[in-house]
C-alpha cells in the first residue's frame, strides 16, 4: 500500500473522491465521504481528516472539477453536503474528423479496460454498503492502465515512477544476454517499440534499452528516490541517436482508405491507388512486431513487399483461424483476410 505522502497515493485518493461524488445522486456528508474513501478512513484522527479533505476540495476546484456544497437536513439540523455537478462535469457532444479519430484510437490502446478496478471499485462497494442512491454509469472508465506485450514493462515503469535503480539481463542484437544496472529515467514508445532511457551505472554513461530485449525478471536495487532525472532529458532525441539505418527496413503496404491509421500516420510516403486503397511506404525494425500489427487489421491492410513480411502475416492469420474454429463468424472473417493476403502473391 502506498504511503499517504506519495504522489501516487494522492492521485488515488483524489480519484476515489471524484468517483464517490459522481456516483451519488445526492450530496454526501463529510462522514459519509470519510467512510467511502479508504484514505480518509485511514486518517489517524478527525483533525487530520479535515486538513486532508480541505486540501483535496481546493485541488479539485483548481482542476476545474465543479464541486458543489449543499445544505442537508439531517435530523432537523443543517449539515453541509458535497457532490459534483454532472451536467457541468460532462463534456458536450463532440465531433471528430478522420485524423482526430486516428489519434483517439491510438490513445485508447493505453486503457487496459473500460471499467473500474482496484481501489476505485472498493470505493463504490463502500458507497453501496452505505445505501447511497447511486449512478454507476457516470464513473465508468476512470482507471487508465497501459497494456503492452513486453513482460518487463510493468516492472520498468514502476521503477521509473519510484526513481529506483534496477538490474536486468539484456540481449543486444543476436548476442548473449549480459547483466545491466540502470537508473531508469523514462519509458517511451517510438516507432512501435518501448524503450527505457537512463544512466547505466556500470558503464557510467546514459544508455537506451529496448524492453523487448530484456530477458527474465527486472529487479529493483536500492531505495526509491535515490537519484534525480536530468532536467534537460529528451527521451525521443536520446533514442533517435541510438538508431542506425541498418536497423530499419522498408515495407510497402496496401491500406484501405479510412483504415490502418497507425500505419498511415508514421509512413514515409502515402499514395492513392483508387477510391478504396492507398499505398503506404513504411519502415520497420522488427518484422514480427510489424506482422502482428498488420495482421490485426485483417483484410484492410495487404502486404505488397517484402515477401517475408507477407508470409509472416499469413502465418498469423492462419494461426488465428485455427484458434477460432469454434466461432464461425470470426473464423470466416479471418479466413477471408488470410486468403486476401495470399492473392497478393
Amino acid at each position: 500500500m502506498a504511503s499517504r505522502s506519495t504522489p501516487e497515493a494522492k492521485t488515488e485518493r483524489l480519484l476515489n473522491l471524484v468517483i464517490a461524488l459522481l456516483y451519488t445522486r445526492r450530496a454526501l456528508t463529510k462522514s459519509a465521504i470519510r467512510q467511502a474513501v479508504r484514505q480518509y478512513a485511514d486518517a489517524p484522527n478527525d483533525e487530520a481528516f479535515d486538513r486532508m479533505f480541505e486540501r483535496d476540495k481546493d485541488e479539485l476546484r483548481d482542476l476545474g472539477i465543479p464541486l458543489r456544497t449543499e445544505h442537508i437536513d439531517t435530523f432537523f439540523e443543517d449539515e453541509t453536503g458535497y457532490r459534483i455537478d454532472r451536467r457541468e462535469y460532462e463534456l458536450p457532444d463532440l465531433h471528430f474528423d478522420a485524423d482526430e479519430l486516428a489519434v483517439l484510437g491510438l490513445a485508447s490502446r493505453a486503457w487496459q479496460q473500460a471499467s473500474l478496478a482496484g481501489p476505485a471499485a472498493a470505493a463504490l462497494r463502500k458507497l453501496e454498503a452505505l445505501d447511497i442512491e447511486h449512478d454507476a454509469a457516470s464513473v465508468v472508465g476512470l482507471e487508465p492502465r497501459i497494456r503492452t506485450a513486453e513482460p518487463a514493462f510493468e516492472a520498468v515503469k514502476d521503477a521509473v515512477m519510484e526513481r529506483c535503480a534496477i538490474t536486468f539481463d539484456y540481449r543486444k542484437g543476436g548476442g548473449e544476454s549480459t547483466r545491466r544496472s540502470l537508473q531508469p529515467w523514462t519509458v517511451t514508445n517510438r516507432k512501435g517499440h518501448w524503450y527505457v532511457t537512463g544512466f547505466d551505472t556500470d558503464r557510467d554513461a546514459p544508455r537506451v534499452f529496448r524492453l523487448s530485449r530484456i530477458d527474465g525478471a527486472v529487479r529493483k536495487v536500492g531505495k526509491p528516490g535515490s537519484y534525480e532525472v536530468p532536467a534537460d532529458h529528451d527521451a525521443h532525441s536520446m533514442i533517435a541517436g541510438t538508431e542506425r539505418v541498418a536497423d530499419w527496413a522498408p515495407a510497402v503496404l496496401r491500406v484501405r482508405i479510412e483504415r490502418g491509421h497507425s500505419l498511415v500516420r508514421r509512413a514515409r510516403t502515402v499514395g492513392v491507388v483508387d477510391d478504396e486503397w492507398q499505398l503506404v511506404d513504411i519502415e520497420y525494425a522488427d518484422l514480427g512486431v510489424l506482422a502482428d500489427e498488420v495482421a490485426s487489421f485483417g483484410a484492410d491492410v495487404l502486404v505488397e513487399q517484402p515477401l517475408e513480411l507477407r508470409d509472416a502475416v499469413i502465418r498469423r492469420l492462419t494461426g488465428a483461424l485455427q484458434a477460432m474454429t469454434s466461432d464461425a463468424t470470426s473464423s470466416e472473417a479471418t479466413f477471408a483476410a488470410a486468403d486476401h493476403q495470399e492473392e497478393r502473391v
